[in-house]
C-alpha cells in the first residue's frame, strides 16, 4: 500500500461527513437532514451550496488517491473504487437544480457513484492472509453497503427517512475504504496484486 492511502482514506469520511454537517448548519430553518439529501446542500440556491460541493469533489479525489494506492486490492475494485470517485466529483459538477428539481446528469452520476462504491468490495479480494480483503469479509462488507444503498434506493420512491437513509449509505461506503487501508496496517506488508 502506497503511504498517501492513509491520508486519503481518512479524508473521504471526514470530508463527506463534515462537509453536510457545516453545509447543513448554514441552511435556513425548514432544511431536515432526515428527509432532504445531501444533494440538496450543493443544488443551485442553496446557501453556501460551495461547501458541499467542494466536499464532494474532495470525496471523490480522496477515493481516487485511494484506488490508485491500495495496490494490496484487486484491480477491479480498484478500478470500481475510482470510478465511485470520478462519479462522486461528477455529482458535484452536476448539481441539482434547486427547488426540489431534478437533473438526469445529476441522478446518472449519484446512482453510478453509490452503485460503484457499494460493489467494489465484492470485486476487492487481495490474498487470503489479507484479513480485511479476503472473500467472505469483502462478501460482507459489499453486502451490506448493498443492502444500504437499496435502502436508500427504497426510500427514493416511498415516503421515509431520505436523508438519514443516504446519509448512512453514503457515510458506510466513504467508511469501508478507511477500514481497509486500517486492516492491511496491522499485518506484514506482503506483494502487491494486479
Amino acid at each position: 500500500m502506497r503511504p498517501p492511502a492513509y491520508v486519503s482514506s481518512v479524508a473521504a469520511p471526514v470530508l463527506l461527513i463534515g462537509g453536510w454537517l457545516l453545509a447543513e448548519s448554514r441552511q435556513p430553518p425548514g432544511f431536515d437532514p432526515m428527509v432532504d439529501a445531501i444533494s440538496d446542500l450543493a443544488a443551485i440556491g442553496a446557501t453556501d451550496r460551495v461547501v458541499m460541493t467542494v466536499a464532494l469533489i474532495g470525496v471523490g479525489v480522496a477515493h481516487l488517491v485511494t484506488a490508485f494506492c491500495l495496490t494490496e486490492a484487486a484491480r477491479p475494485g480498484r478500478l470500481l473504487l475510482a470510478a465511485g470517485g470520478v462519479a462522486t466529483v461528477l455529482v458535484a459538477a452536476f448539481p441539482l437544480p434547486g427547488g426540489g428539481g431534478s437533473s438526469a446528469a445529476h441522478t446518472l452520476c449519484a446512482t453510478a457513484a453509490f452503485v460503484a462504491l457499494a460493489v467494489w468490495p465484492l470485486v476487492a479480494n487481495g490474498r487470503s492472509g489479507d484479513r480485511v480483503l479476503n472473500p467472505p469479509v469483502s462478501l460482507v462488507a459489499g453486502s451490506v453497503l448493498l443492502v444500504l444503498v437499496g435502502v436508500f434506493g427504497f426510500t427514493l420512491y416511498v415516503t421515509g427517512p431520505l436523508g438519514l437513509t443516504e446519509r448512512v449509505a453514503a457515510g458506510a461506503q466513504a467508511l469501508w475504504p478507511l477500514a481497509v487501508v486500517l486492516g492491511l496496517r496491522r499485518r506484514p506488508a506482503a506483494r502487491p496484486v494486479s
